[in-house]
């Protein structure tokens, strides 16, 4: 494990690892060994990634990615920051918007965890590149970050849905020469952590920040609520978000939205 030349603005290390099963499971470990408020792990390959759902890991080429966590230390369950998930997925936006400014106008957030990326010359779909991952354990919380930077190949299941940003930069998508400069992947963490920072700090107005880059926000549906393999569908507009994060959708028939805090928003 080494130490990262990164201005961290938490003013902890970042730390750098080849190859681990998952940052997830170093920053426990930096956590049990004292390590500070704002303290990141990163590395080039996890053997073991996973997402929000456990049955879904998260696969990545070596070097290829961006794969990090952070460790964050609050006095209580109060202190912590509502819709953190949320709010670290729009710093995540701004860091990429920041650094691939081409790329702005088609980032966006989808709840609860995920940066999507539009594609024009795909009728407009969006696809995922991007996830956050929040777990706490006492007065830790772990917030992992997974970029999809400049993989081209993504296994078959995944294909139709997940996209890297170098992928998103080509109009065409056909490979071509990189498009981003070595050390792309760090310069992406140190701006992850400033606006990480911020958000944390003063992202007051988060809320309507988040809405103006909140997925099918306005549209049409499906929202499965509940545990993942739940069979309770949703249909209706999605409105907004919620102070506390949750998510807002008008049901079909019905008139007033119903805040909904756990399930997940399907892809068209």
């Amino acid at each position: 494990m080494e130490i990262l030349p990164i201005s961290n603005p938490f003013g902890a290390p970042v730390y750098h690892v080849e190859t681990t099963t998952s940052t997830m499971d170093e920053g426990r470990r930096l956590a049990g060994a004292g390590s500070p408020h704002g303290t990141a792990i990163c590395a080039d390959y996890q053997e073991a990634g996973r997402g929000r759902i456990r049955e879904r890991s998260w696969d990545m080429e070596r070097g290829r990615n961006l794969a990090c966590t952070v460790l964050l230390r609050f006095g209580g369950m109060g202190d912590i920051p509502p819709a953190l998930t949320l709010r670290t997925g729009l710093a995540v936006l701004s860091a990429i918007a920041a650094l691939v400014p081409a790329l702005a106008d088609r980032l966006l957030v989808k709840w609860p965890n995920d940066i999507m990326i539009r594609f024009p010359e795909a009728g407009g779909a969006a696809r995922k590149t991007a996830g956050i991952l929040t777990e706490g354990d006492g007065g830790a919380v772990f917030t992992g970050i997974g970029v999809n930077v400049a993989q081209r190949e993504f296994p078959p299941a995944y294909r139709r849905h997940a996209a890297s940003l170098a992928l998103a930069a080509e109009p065409s998508g056909a490979a071509g020469p990189e498009p981003f400069p070595p050390g792309f992947s760090f310069r992406l963490l140190e701006e992850i952590l400033f606006r990480l920072h911020a958000e944390l700090t003063g992202g007051k107005d988060w809320r309507s920040r988040l809405e103006e880059r909140l997925y099918r926000r306005g549209g049409e549906v499906t929202f499965i609520d509940g545990a993942a393999g739940s069979e309770n569908a949703v249909e209706g507009r999605l409105t907004g978000i919620g102070p506390a994060g949750e998510l807002l959708i008008v049901p079909r028939g019905e008139e007033k939205a119903r805040s909904f805090v756990t399930g997940e928003l399907l892809v068209y």
